[in-house]
């Protein structure tokens, strides 16, 4: 399935590939969902799912690289992944 997800920043293939497969098919979707509901999807298909997927996320909803992202908010993103990855683990 073709998308127009794989033509925003940090989207490459595979992730365009696990989004579909999550049930986002578009970056209206994405945006949508946002970022973290993006990413607990994500996490069910990958459990190790790293915090660089969250901040390709976030930056690919914002259209920009995710070098790009605000400290503060990857420091709220770090915070997120923390709490998301003790979930998985309980």
């Amino acid at each position: 399935m073709t998308t127009d997800l794989s033509k925003q920043p940090n989207i490459g293939k595979d992730t365009e590939t696990k989004l579909i497969q999550v049930g986002i098919n578009s970056y209206a979707e994405l945006k949508a969902v946002g970022t973290e509901l993006a990413f607990l999807r994500l996490q069910t298909l990958d459990p190790g799912a790293c915090i660089q997927l969250l901040y390709g996320l976030e930056g690919a909803i914002e259209g920009i690289p995710a070098t790009r992202l605000p400290t503060e908010k990857k420091q709220e993103l770090r915070e997120f992944h923390r709490m998301a990855k003790q979930h998985m683990n309980d």
